[in-house]
């Protein structure tokens, strides 16, 4: 079953990389923006925002800043309440992605709105940010129609000449990609893995990496669908296009294969959107995360930090 986008639409970026990808996402569609951030530099005059405040904390943590966001929810739901679709587009490897990215998706789904999430996942070296990411990674599946999820650890695994710069303009891009061909093609309604490569590739070679980065996320077994994105199509042998065509359907079911050329880009290389059903890398992110959501006591509410202002006095 596929994702139905409908009219109007609201993107909402989360955080620094959020609110960049949100912008971007927003001229593609035409459509309206929300930005969510602890940081005001993140904002934009041209675009409604929300400034979730942390009082005098300077370097809050991710409990912290989603405890602050709570605060904020009313907000966020008359915000949302006149649209029929929220784009979400945040990082979980950064602190206000991961920490607002479960509340706001909470938001969307009890206000029966239709959420379509782009999730940006951590690098291996980032440690201390894979539980965190694993945590709000699962609450935004749960919570999502359709969730796009891109894994820099991966796209530097397949090219590790990479520096993390260059990882992070490839995935945004690649992700923009996806969002302009909204309008004309289908995504499936389940966990979608997004693949590609990096630039001044030929087109067979791009695909390879594409494929390497995807079976790093998931077994070749859970692929069920595949949304092949020719960026810069036009310029590409038709030759060219109809083997990478054959050897794509021989990898995946040739029924649930499909082709996308509508980016006039000048540069061409391969972009990968695959449907993906049972366990990916990531449900190991969580050592708690193998646990049925109906046998865990605290699912309801996710982690998160209030100042409760308590005057507990020691007793002797």
């Amino acid at each position: 079953m596929s994702f139905q986008v409908k009219e109007p639409i609201l993107v909402i970026g989360l955080g620094g990389a959020g609110s960049k990808l949100a912008r971007e996402a927003k001229n593609s569609l035409n459509s309206d923006c929300l930005i969510i951030s602890n940081d005001k530099n993140d904002f934009s005059s041209e675009n409604t925002s929300i400034h979730v405040a942390t009082n005098s904390v300077v370097n809050p943590s991710v409990q912290l800043i989603r405890g602050s966001t709570y605060n904020y929810a009313d907000e966020i739901k008359s915000k949302i309440s006149d649209y029929s679709t929220v784009i979400l587009m945040g990082n979980l490897a950064g602190k206000a992605g991961a920490a607002m990215a479960p509340v706001v998706s909470e938001i969307c789904k009890e206000a029966n709105t239709g959420l379509l999430s782009f999730v940006i996942m951590p690098f291996k070296y980032e440690k201390d940010r894979i539980f965190n990411s694993g945590v709000s990674l699962k609450r935004v599946r749960a919570d999502s129609e359709c969730t796009v999820v891109l894994d820099n650890d991966s796209l530097l695994e397949s090219n590790p000449d990479l520096s993390p710069k260059a990882c992070y303009e490839i995935a945004n891009s690649a992700m923009i990609h996806v969002v302009e061909s909204l309008g004309t093609s289908e995504i499936t309604s389940e966990t979608n893995i997004l693949s590609t490569s990096k630039n001044g590739q030929d087109i067979e070679n791009s695909l390879r990496d594409s494929l390497k980065m995807l079976y790093e996320n998931a077994p070749p077994n859970s692929v069920k669908r595949s949304m092949l994105y020719v960026v810069g199509g036009s310029n590409i042998p038709v030759g060219i296009l109809n083997s990478i065509t054959t050897l794509t359907a021989g990898i995946v079911n040739e029924s649930n294969s499909q082709i996308d050329m509508t980016s006039s880009a000048e540069e061409s290389k391969v972009v990968m959107l695959s449907s993906i059903q049972g366990m990916t890398k990531f449900d190991n992110y969580d050592p708690l995360g193998m646990i049925p959501q109906e046998n865990t006591l605290d699912w309801s509410t996710p982690d998160c930090s209030i100042d409760c202002e308590l005057d507990l006095y020691q007793l002797e």
